[in-house]
């Protein structure tokens, strides 16, 4: 009896994933494919990115896989429409996701990544925006990925964690923002940085894009 119970339940189960695979073009199929099967089974990764309720479980569940992999369960934030050849171009190290998922960001973000894929910074606000009002003692929350990454590569990272923009570096250090317009580390971070190396960047050297 349990034999004829497990194979039709093994059988829905090769077709749901085989329908989700299909369905998402970005999923990489060989990769994620035995990952997505258990978190299908353990129901880990059934909740919306706009409502992250059970973001962090999907997070725990993908593990390490969960930038190449978020896209397979619809946990990924949609890629800007005006990507493509033509983003490729772009000569700027600091870029503006069209919408970032506070939610996600912040969930991934709240607590040190067991797997030490990135380390969270916290630095102060700019004093741009300080000076107009009551001064607060506001946190910006930043992840330098520890290892080296390509621009397309840091770009997707941080847009899979939810991220409002990121900057990427000549030496290939990746920096995730979350909400915080115009505010960035003025340098590139890995893991075995520690707070007191830090140097705040105040606004007085912008980026700009450069354009060809």
């Amino acid at each position: 009896m349990l034999l004829r119970i497990a194979v039709p339940v093994s059988v829905l189960l090769a077709a749901s994933l085989f329908l989700l695979l299909q369905h998402v073009e970005s999923c990489n199929e060989a990769i994620c494919g035995s990952v997505v099967s258990k978190c299908l089974l353990t129901k880990s990764c059934n909740c919306n990115v706009k409502n992250c309720t059970c973001c962090k479980d999907c997070f725990n569940c993908l593990s390490y896989l969960y930038t190449e992999c978020c896209s397979c369960v619809d946990m990924c934030p949609k890629p800007n429409d005006t990507g493509g050849a033509s983003a490729l171009g772009r000569k700027s190290h600091v870029e503006d996701f069209n919408e970032g998922i506070p939610g996600l960001f912040s969930a991934l973000t709240e607590v040190p990544d067991t797997l030490k894929r990135w380390d969270v910074k916290t630095f102060p606000v700019d004093i741009e925006y300080s000076q107009y009002g009551p001064k607060k003692e506001i946190k910006i929350k930043m992840p330098f990925w520890s290892q080296c990454m390509s621009w397309t590569k840091c770009k997707s990272s941080c847009q899979s964690m939810g991220a409002s923009s990121y900057r990427w570096f000549h030496d290939g250090c990746c920096e995730c923002i979350g909400q915080c317009t115009a505010c960035s580390q003025d340098g590139g971070r890995y893991q075995d940085v520690t707070e007191d190396e830090v140097e705040y960047d105040y606004g007085e050297d912008e980026d700009f894009e450069e354009n060809e």
